[in-house]
C-alpha cells in the first residue's frame, strides 16, 4: 500500500482555469481553520460510511516527522473511533474519513505530541518536542460496536486492559481528562455486573471450563480494581474529589487493605479539609505497611493540620461566645449605671420635696393670721 502512495510534494490535482490553462493546486482541507490539522484525500472512499464514535475501525497508519523519519507504523490496527487510542489529530481525522479512503494528514504540535514530545518506544525513535507530523491514513473497515455482553471474556479483558494502558499513557502526559475517558471505557469492558460478563449455565460447560472462566473473572476483577485506582488518581488531579472518593471506595469494598487505594482516599479527604479522617486512614496504612516512610511523613502532616484546624475552631468558638458575653456585660453595666443614677437622684428629690412642703406650710400659716 505504501509504495503506491506518492510523497506529499508530488501529489497534485490538475484543474483547468478560466482561460483553458491547466494549473496545479494542492487540495488541503484545514479541518479546524487554525492550520493545526490539515487533510488531503489521496483515494476517495465509499460515500456516507464515516465511522461514529466508539465504532470499530481497522486502519493502516504511518506517521513521520517533517524530515521523513518514521515515528510509528501499523497495519490492520483495530481501535475505537474517538476514544483517545491514537493522538488527537489522527482521532479527529478518522471521524471525517469514509471507508476505503486514504489520505495525508498534517498535524501541528497541539494535536500531536505537543511540548513534551515522545520518548523512543518499541522500535520507533523519539519525537522531539513541538514537532509537526505527517501521517498517511487508510480506513480499511468500520463497524458498530457490538453489545458488550456478546464479546468473549478474553477479548473484553484484552480491550479493557488496552484502554487502561492508554489511560496511563495520557495520565503520564498530564492529560487527565483524556485519561479519565480511557479509564471509563476500560471499566465498561471489565465490568462483570448484571448485563456484563457472565459465566455460562452449568449444563453448557464442563467443570474444567467453568473453573477456567471463574479464574478469568477473578483476573478481570483485579484489572477493574486497577482501573478504579488509576481513575481516582486522575480525578484527584482535576479536583473531582467526590468522584475520586467513589472510585477508591469501589476498590476498598473488594480489597479493604489495598494500600494504594487507602493512600488515595487519605489524599482526597485531605483535599476536602477532613484532616482528622485522613489521619485515621493513614494510621491504618502504617499498620499494613509499617516501613513506609512516605506514609509516616504524610501522617505527621495530617495530624498537624488536624490540630491546627481544631485550634482554629476552638478560637472561633471562643470569639463567638466571648462576643456574646461582652455584649451581655455591656448591657448589664448600662443597667447598673442607670440604677445608680436613679438611686443618687432619689434622696435629693426627697429632700427638695420635704423643704417645699415646709415652706408652703409656713406661708399658709402666716396668711391665716394676718
Amino acid at each position: 500500500m505504501d509504495s503506491e502512495i506518492k510523497p506529499v510534494e508530488e501529489v497534485s490535482v490538475d484543474k483547468e482555469g478560466e482561460e483553458g490553462k491547466t494549473e496545479s493546486k494542492e487540495e488541503w482541507l484545514d479541518i479546524l481553520g487554525s492550520g493545526q490539522i490539515k487533510k488531503k484525500v489521496l483515494v476517495e472512499g465509499e460515500k456516507d460510511t464515516r465511522p461514529q464514535r466508539s465504532d470499530f475501525c481497522e486502519i493502516n497508519l504511518e506517521g513521520k516527522l517533517e524530515d521523513g523519519t518514521v515515528i510509528e507504523k501499523y497495519e490492520n490496527l483495530i481501535l475505537h473511533a474517538g476514544e483517545g487510542e491514537v493522538i488527537q489529530g489522527v482521532d479527529l481525522v478518522l471521524s471525517l474519513m469514509d471507508q476505503g479512503e486514504c489520505c495525508l494528514v498534517e498535524i501541528g504540535p497541539r494535536f500531536g505530541f505537543g511540548a513534551l514530545g515522545r520518548p523512543a518506544e518499541k522500535s520507533f525513535p523519539a519525537v522531539p518536542e513541538n514537532s509537526t507530523l505527517l501521517y498517511t491514513l487508510e480506513l480499511l473497515n468500520t463497524s458498530p460496536e457490538p453489545d458488550l455482553e456478546m464479546i468473549p471474556i478474553a477479548e473484553r479483558k484484552r480491550i479493557g486492559n488496552r484502554k487502561r494502558e492508554r489511560g496511563n499513557w495520557w495520565y503520564g502526559r498530564g492529560e487527565n481528562t483524556l485519561a479519565i475517558q480511557c479509564y471509563r471505557r476500560a471499566l465498561d469492558y471489565l465490568d462483570e455486573a448484571v448485563g456484563g460478563i457472565q459465566i455460562e449455565p452449568d449444563n453448557a460447560i464442563n467443570d474444567a471450563n467453568k473453573e477456567e472462566k471463574e479464574l478469568s473473572l477473578i483476573d478481570i476483577l483485579e484489572d477493574r480494581l486497577k482501573v478504579y485506582n488509576n481513575l481516582a488518581a486522575a480525578q484527584l488531579k482535576i479536583g473531582s474529589l467526590d468522584a475520586a472518593l467513589m472510585s477508591v471506595e469501589n476498590v476498598l469494598r473488594c480489597q479493604p487493605d489495598n494500600v494504594k487505594a487507602l493512600f488515595r482516599k487519605a489524599k482526597v479527604l485531605s483535599e476536602k479539609g477532613e484532616n482528622q479522617a485522613a489521619s485515621e486512614v493513614l494510621e491504618r496504612i502504617t499498620i499494613l505497611d509499617p516501613e513506609n516512610k512516605t506514609i509516616h511523613s504524610e501522617l505527621r502532616k495530617e495530624r498537624s493540620k488536624a490540630r491546627e484546624n481544631t485550634k482554629l475552631q476552638k478560637n472561633l468558638y471562643q470569639k463567638m461566645m466571648g462576643g456574646s458575653t461582652s455584649s451581655q456585660t455591656s448591657k448589664q453595666r448600662k443597667a447598673d449605671c442607670n440604677r445608680s443614677k436613679f438611686a443618687s437622684v432619689l434622696p435629693w428629690g426627697m429632700v427638695v420635696g420635704s423643704m417645699a412642703t415646709v415652706v408652703i406650710g409656713m406661708v399658709a400659716y402666716r396668711l391665716k393670721y394676718i
